[in-house]
């Protein structure tokens, strides 16, 4: 399947406030989504309709073709929940609240038993999983909420601002898990947040959300160009030596419009991609290219220009 979430037209009303206007969201199985938009753009309500917890006033959304309206249980088997405000029993363990927790989703003790052993040990929590849970940081609770996640062993992870209030360096190790929950746990991820730089080190794809709307989608390479249409598209190469004769040979290169020379380093105005043609010339020609990369906007800068003008 290659769309876990589809969401078609999906409206929600409260009062005379629409929380979400018409949303068409689609979310491919195996990758990083980022819904991003500040506090009030109808991320949670998107997250609560699509978990079957409300009812969309009109339209649909279907996580692994199940109707979340219609067949909430069978999309609740199939993801996994970590709310912003996690909450545990703090007189409890991490063990004894996650065995609690599996014991809620009709999971056998001693297969449970396994499966809590092993996700704290991805979560990190191996060594003070005998600990009251009211002695945690708020770091290692948000942890022990990944760990949550994982027991159930889920194909969908939603976490709306899963590192809220934690130190930097609990923020990166977080960041590193749920790349990691990704990757080796084949794990499509569902990732809330208005923190732009977490979303933009992580996220395979984004989703702007403002007022209800979806804004913007895809990567933040291809977000940049909706929103600075304008804009030219630039490689910049760095040498390992200056040599000025090389600029003839790469303008031969078809999508090169233009080329500035600043010592070693070329600005290579593209009309496409052209790195791969541009590295084989440099290395035909017995230079090195020490640094290639694509200029291109920050989603702080995205962020900051769409809703400057929006």
């Amino acid at each position: 399947m290659e769309w876990v979430v589809e969401a078609e037209n999906l409206t929600k009303v409260y009062q005379d406030v629409k929380a979400v206007d018409n949303l068409n969201l689609h979310i491919k199985e195996g990758e990083i989504y980022g819904l991003l938009g500040p506090n009030g753009a109808g991320k949670t309500t998107t997250i609560l309709m699509m978990l079957g917890l409300t009812e969309p006033t009109s339209g649909k959304i279907k996580v692994y073709g199940y109707n979340s309206t219609t067949e909430p249980l069978k999309v609740k088997r199939v993801t996994s929940y970590l709310p912003e405000n996690v909450g545990f029993y703090e007189d409890l363990t991490a063990f004894e609240n996650l065995l609690y927790l599996t014991r809620l989703n009709s999971i056998p003790d001693k297969e449970a038993e396994k499966k809590i052993e092993e996700v704290l040990g991805i979560v990190g929590l191996s060594d003070v999983k005998g600990r009251e849970v009211g002695t945690y940081s708020k770091g290692m609770k948000q942890r022990l909420g990944m760990a949550a996640v994982l027991v159930k062993s889920p194909k969908l992870a939603i976490l709306d601002e899963p590192t809220t209030g934690i130190d930097p360096e609990g923020v990166e190790e977080l960041l590193a898990l749920i790349k990691k929950m990704s990757r080796e746990q084949h794990i499509t991820i569902l990732l809330s947040s208005h923190l732009l730089y977490q979303v933009q080190r992580i996220c395979d794809r984004v989703g702007i959300l403002y007022k209800g709307k979806l804004q913007a989608e895809g990567t933040i390479e291809e977000v940049g160009k909706q929103i600075f249409k304008d804009t030219e598209d630039v490689l910049e190469v760095v040498l390992n030596k200056e040599k000025p004769e090389i600029v003839e040979d790469l303008k031969k290169i078809e999508g090169i419009r233009e080329i500035k020379v600043d010592g070693p380093r070329l600005r290579i105005i593209e009309e496409k991609d052209v790195r791969e043609p541009v590295v084989r010339n440099i290395i035909n020609t017995g230079l090195l290219p020490l640094e290639i990369k694509k200029e291109g906007y920050s989603l702080e800068e995205i962020y900051l220009k769409y809703f400057q003008e929006g």
